[in-house]
């Protein structure tokens, strides 16, 4: 399977378990050399256990995107308007161009707004997949998880290009 055979659709209230399921196992996948396990622990709510309404508590569901094959719910995104807010693929989907198409579609998105730059925060795992998509680094930031826990993050941005007629 690569990113040809999925379908983007919006999510739907129904997909709410599975993005919650894949929130946590995508976290659970990383190891802890660039984040400490209770670091990763809090980044996932401190959840071992899909929380379909916890999810949808921190996610809007109008902005949400899913990949899908038939069934399966592969990978999801949320981004307003020039932000992306979240891109999380199920580790079994990773690395098969599911993440590149959910960014993809964003851009595509952006720019039928007629806006010329995106931007998102990415953790430092993901620095080097956005870099490959085009996104530049600004900055490295805090970005707080919780009540107690601050990791560092990376602001970064990708200039797009016109819409083509």
């Amino acid at each position: 399977m690569n990113a040809h055979d999925i379908l983007l659709r919006p999510a739907q209230q129904t997909d709410a378990w599975m993005l919650s399921a894949i929130h946590i196992a995508a976290i659970k996948a990383l190891p802890t050399t660039l984040y400490t396990h209770e670091e990763l622990l809090a980044w996932r709510n401190y959840r071992e256990k899909p929380d379909a309404a916890n999810i949808l508590k921190h996610l809007q569901l109008e902005t949400l995107w899913v990949a899908v094959k038939g069934d399966n719910v592969l990978g999801f995104t949320s981004y307003i308007i020039d932000e992306l807010i979240a891109l999380y693929v199920h580790p079994r989907y990773q690395g098969r161009g599911i993440g590149r198409a959910l960014v993809e579609h964003f851009c595509e998105q952006a720019r039928q707004q007629r806006l010329d730059k995106v931007i998102t925060t990415a953790s430092l795992y993901a620095e080097g997949f956005y870099l490959r998509l085009g996104f530049i680094p600004i900055q490295r930031a805090p970005h707080q998880l919780g009540k107690k826990i601050i990791v560092p993050v990376i602001k970064m941005s990708k200039e797009l290009t016109a819409v083509q007629k």
